[in-house]
Order: structure tokens, then C-alpha cells, then sequence
């Protein structure tokens, strides 16, 4: 059985997107394999009006589900960190849970501990081991850039790991 799994990282300048292939066992149903298949973001201006900033978001995510039509989708859950900022990633999230619930693709979410504890082994690991994390896991000559969509693949990855 194949499974496309779709993680993102949202965000209102800059969402990264990671989806990956998983092939799995049909008797075991463990993964036998994982596969890089699409990376990247989505961005948007400061000179944007914020209506228009969340078009680009939908329509551009809207796009890379029509394209790629995951059977999941998996995303950080929102944390408070800075007020204004956390609220800038709230709508982008809101955009993001709309489009996917539009389209009937399954929504999961992870701590930031559980994204790191379970592509490093660790809760408390850095960006950057995360991130070599990722491209040992899918066999990447170099970590994913730029890091939103690293941490887009970290997400991608711990969906098919913990789901």
C-alpha cells in the first residue's frame, strides 16, 4: 500500500511544504520504504493586503492538493510564542485546515518535542538536527531549503512514523 503524506509548516510570509511517499507492507504494515516526492513554500509579501495574503495561501495549497491529491496531512500544532506572530500563524493555519477539510484529506498534528523526538531521538534537538535528520531519512545530499520546508518534511515524516 502507498500512502502520500503531505506536511506543512505554517506560516503568513513563508508556509513550507513537504510531501513524501510511504510504500508499506501489506502484511506487517510497517513502512518499507519513504520517498522525497515535492518540496517548498508558499509566500507572501508584507506589501499584500491580508485578505490577499490568505487568497495566495488557499490557492497556491489548493493547487499543490490538486496536483498531488495526498491521503494525509500533517502540521505543528500552534503554539503561543509571540502574540501578533502566533496570530499571523492562526490564520495561515485557519486557510490551511479549510483547504485540506475542502478536500477531505485527514488533519493530524504534533508538538514541536514530538516532530524533534521523533526525527532525531531526541525532544530538545536544534533546527539543524533536525534538519540533517531529515535528509539522512530521505537520502538527501543536502538539508532541504530553505527550513520552512525542511520542517514541513520533519512533519511529513513524523505522520508516517507515528500514525
Amino acid at each position: 500500500m502507498e500512502k502520500l503524506i503531505l506536511g506543512l509548516d505554517p506560516g503568513l510570509a513563508v508556509l513550507g511544504f513537504g510531501l513524501i511517499k510511504c510504500i508499506y507492507n501489506s502484511k506487517t504494515e510497517k513502512i518499507d520504504s519513504t520517498s522525497l516526492v515535492d518540496f517548498g513554500v508558499i509566500k507572501t509579501t508584507k506589501k499584500q493586503e491580508m485578505g490577499q495574503r490568505l487568497v495566495t495561501i488557499y490557492e497556491d495549497l489548493h493547487t499543490i492538493l490538486n496536483n498531488f491529491k495526498p491521503d494525509l496531512a500533517a502540521t505543528e500544532k500552534l503554539f503561543f510564542y509571540r502574540m501578533g506572530n502566533t496570530i499571523l500563524v492562526a490564520q495561515a493555519r485557519g486557510i490551511l485546515i479549510l483547504a485540506l477539510a475542502q478536500n477531505e484529506i485527514p488533519l493530524i498534528e504534533f508538538t514541536p518535542a514530538q516532530i524533534k523526538q521523533a526525527v532525531t531521538g531526541y525532544g530538545n534537538a536544534d533546527k539543524y538536527d533536525v534538519q540533517q535528520a531529515v535528509a539522512r531519512e530521505l537520502n538527501l545530499e543536502e538539508i532541504p531549503k530553505p527550513d520552512d520546508a525542511a520542517d514541513a518534511l520533519a512533519v511529513a515524516l513524523t505522520a508516517s512514523w507515528l500514525n
